[in-house]
């Protein structure tokens, strides 16, 4: 019933991470038209959905539009800079932190979660307003190469007798390894490449591919960022699973030190994605907490 909302969504959910889009899109003038084109893809698996569902509401439809006009248009309204880049990532955070896309897409069964439908559409809607409106030439893409595969398993390896004994002695996982064993390289690798091309995606495109070269940028000085990002980092995580979870925020400020190791090495965001996904990969097979 949900499968073309999914697949218009899968094709704008790439398209970033390719150079003829992102030129395609870069080349239409002027900028609010482009905002257009980018708010447009960002209501339209909502409507693929709704209408299949026959759950289309005008009050969810004209909150998603909203929401979606303000991080389409934010930089045709604002001037790049500082201040109008961080407070668009305050927002882009808060709103995907929110609960506000379960209300939008309500699931029609248990076994059907519409709201990373909605996470979706909102991860490329920001990207694409970064990418193209706003003109941010940081890196971007899906599929590290050899370089970026490297420099993310040494971060990885940097990560584990750091951050796991930081968390063995804070508490934060206990040892479960996924059983039977003949489970685990497959829970491993769909772990893995799931949360590479969704999560680590999205969260390194924001505190490594942005916020970290933002401030690289702004302050001169690549070590002052990378400790920035990955205390900034670190306190995202202050309300996971109960709040205040600082153990989490003690954890993930080494993970976000760890990644932005990894991008600092390479300037690339997808190194520092090999090393977040491979932490959560480990972590989701051999522990939990």
């Amino acid at each position: 019933m949900v499968l073309p909302a999914f697949l218009i969504e899968l094709a704008f959910y790439l398209a970033p991470g390719f150079p003829g889009p992102r030129r395609f899109l870069e080349s239409v003038q002027p900028a609010a038209l482009r905002a257009s084109l980018i708010l447009a893809s960002g209501l339209l698996p909502y409507l693929a959905m709704s209408v299949r569902l026959r759950t289309f509401a005008c009050q969810d439809f004209a909150l998603l539009a909203a929401l979606t006009t303000a991080a389409s248009f934010w930089y045709v309204a604002a001037k790049p800079g500082t201040i109008a880049d961080v407070l668009f990532l305050s927002v882009s955070a808060a709103v995907f932190l929110s609960r506000v896309f379960r209300h939008i897409y309500p699931d029609p069964a248990a076994h059907m979660q519409l709201a990373t439908l909605g996470k979706l559409a909102w991860i490329h809607v920001c990207i694409f307003a970064v990418l193209t409106v706003r003109g941010w030439n940081g890196p971007f893409g899906f599929i590290p190469n050899r370089a970026e595969w490297r420099a993310g398993v040494e971060s990885f390896l940097l990560f584990l007798p750091i951050g796991g004994l930081l968390a063995f002695l804070l508490h934060a996982v206990r040892f479960k390894m996924v059983s039977p064993v003949w489970k685990v390289p497959v829970v491993a690798a769909g772990v893995f490449f799931g949360f590479l091309w969704v999560v680590a995606l999205a969260e390194e495109f924001v505190f490594r591919g942005f916020l970290q070269e933002l401030l690289a940028r702004a302050w001169k000085s690549n070590l002052a960022a990378l400790i920035a990002a990955s205390l900034l980092f670190g306190a995202v995580h202050l309300p996971f699973r109960f709040f205040p979870n600082w153990p989490w925020v003690a954890v993930a400020t080494v993970l976000g030190f760890c990644c932005g190791i990894a991008y600092w090495r390479t300037g690339s965001m997808r190194a520092s994605m090999v090393t977040h996904a491979l932490v959560v990969a480990t972590y989701r097979t051999f522990f939990n907490g």
